[in-house]
């Protein structure tokens, strides 16, 4: 007779799943320190973070605010939101104040910032209305008659104004022109650029932009034009008035842009928002597509692109990063609940936001501002969601932990958290690489912390340090495959998720 071999209990540790979000891998093979889901969790270098919320910044405003746009003036700076065919500035919180221009066609504009002896100036555009023009007080209503004005083309035309070797080029509408002003001038007569010739396979330029390999604005710099048909065109030189001193580059076949807004500066390179995902312009130049792994979504590129099947027509793709926290959003405007995915600028890893309903974004003094329904709001600003909690869920990577052909029996869960107060928190696991997240209705009441010299001694309670949270929580699970679940719901309170601790019973192989 064989010995009947006994049930053999353990511990196992996970570390919190700081290499984020991976929609790319197999389920099967993917590193103990990813993550199925990874949602308001952010991935920083030794923990997760649980992400910081928002609040409604400016409110009252009538209708869907679509575009942001950030007026500076030397040490003046305002924040502008358009909505309803208005503009408003929504530089400090509160209710929103008149509107300071009316009767636009649409919110949907591009805008650029420009200084010239004639002073500093925001440059508006949608190839729809007239541009406008704005020094801080007045806006002006770009014509061929206007006061600036510019003339040798259409201005009702004219759309996507940025700066280029102290230039204002404009898109045309619907064409495969690009228009430029004389130096440092706000009007003039406008100069055409045609690249139709080039651009072999029609379409029409949906972005421009500055490529600047120095990461500067300098001898370096480079005039790209991003075509609807995907093809890349690219000119360098200091006047495109001459022949010996402006030249194209190139022309590359990338993959077609996905919004208006598909083209962002990011250091010293210029990011492309396609269907190939986010990619650096660099690189995807060098890969010429044959490579996927050079766009920064590489890790979801699987959830990049059927976001992009779904909603690519939709308005509010767009791109923001944000320094003070080493985050990149990539906003993503799903028609049931907008998120963001969000990329740890130093560790390139991935999560996703949900709770910022948001469908554009601007970076003002710094800050992150985004636009909702009715209102502005201002995001990464204090530890709750408009006084609502935050909410985090994470299904980490699926694990034999060593043993892939052992059943196993999943008894007791203990995620470790640094935190300043006491979330509520779920514990989990999920069997067999079933992906189903378990819907819990997770219950936290905030409370509220002392301040000096307000709060009664003995009373109040003082809010203070992080400290080490570890509670055990029982699990019910059978199988060959385990991926730890954590959820959290909290407001008012820093939330870092470490490890987690699981007990295992190995039992029979088959």
């Amino acid at each position: 007779m064989f010995p009947v071999k006994k049930r053999s209990s353990g511990s196992v540790s996970l570390p919190a799943p700081v290499g984020g979000w991976n929609a790319r891998d197999s389920l099967g093979d993917m590193p103990a320190t990813d993550a199925v889901y990874l949602t308001n969790w952010f991935p920083a270098p030794t923990e997760l973070l649980l992400r910081n919320g928002h609040t409604q910044w400016v409110t009252g405003i009538t209708g869907q605010v679509d575009t942001l746009m950030a007026y500076e003036s030397g040490s003046t700076s305002k924040l502008l939101a358009i909505a309803g065919g208005s503009v408003y500035n929504v530089t400090n919180p509160g209710a929103v104040g008149a509107a300071l221009l009316t009767g636009l066609s649409n919110s949907r504009w591009q805008y650029c910032n420009i200084t010239t002896s004639g002073g500093s100036f925001l440059y508006m555009a949608n190839g729809t209305n007239t541009p406008y023009l704005y020094n801080g007080t007045t806006w002006t209503s770009i014509t061929g008659a206007s006061t600036p004005a510019i003339t040798g083309v259409t201005t009702t035309l004219l759309n996507n104004p940025i700066v280029f070797k102290s230039r204002v080029f404009f898109t045309e509408a619907q064409s495969l022109r690009a228009w430029f002003l004389p130096t440092l001038a706000v009007g003039g007569a406008a100069q055409s650029l045609d690249i139709s010739a080039f651009a072999y396979k029609g379409g029409y330029i949906v972005q421009h932009a500055t490529w600047t390999i120095d990461a500067g604005y300098g001898v370096n710099d480079y005039y790209v034009l991003y075509t609807s048909k995907g093809q890349v065109v690219v000119y360098g030189g200091t006047d495109p008035t001459s022949s010996t001193a402006w030249a194209m580059v190139g022309v590359w076949d990338l993959g077609t842009p996905v919004g208006t807004r598909c083209m962002y500066k990011y250091g010293g390179d210029l990011l492309l928002l396609g269907k190939d995902g986010v990619t650096p312009l660099a690189a995807e130049l060098q890969s010429s597509r044959l490579d996927p792994r050079v766009a920064i979504t590489d890790k979801i590129q699987s959830a990049v692109s059927e976001a992009i099947t779904s909603y690519g027509s939709e308005f509010g793709w767009q791109l923001l990063f944000y320094p003070e926290e080493n985050q990149l959003w990539l906003n993503v405007p799903n028609t049931v609940q907008k998120t963001q995915y969000a990329m740890n600028t130093i560790t390139k890893n991935w999560c996703n936001y949900t709770g910022w309903n948001a469908t554009c974004w601007e970076l003002f003094n710094d800050q992150p501002y985004f636009g909702g329904n009715g209102f502005v709001g201002r995001a990464w600003y204090t530890q709750s969601d408009n006084g609502s909690n935050i909410n985090a869920t994470a299904l980490q990577s699926f694990s034999a932990f060593e043993s892939p052909g052992q059943l196993k029996r999943f008894t007791m869960s203990k995620p470790i958290f640094r935190t300043s107060g006491s979330p509520a928190i779920y514990s989990n696991i999920n069997i067999d690489f079933n992906l189903d997240v378990p819907v819990t209705t997770l219950n936290f009441t905030p409370t509220s912390s002392g301040t000096w010299d307000n709060a009664l001694w003995d009373v109040g309670v003082w809010g203070g340090g992080l400290n080490v949270l570890q509670q055990w929580q029982g699990l019910n699970g059978v199988g060959y495959y385990g991926a730890p679940i954590v959820k959290t719901s909290s407001q008012g309170i820093d939330v870092r998720w470490v490890s987690t601790d699981l007990v295992i019973e190995k039992g029979a192989v088959l």
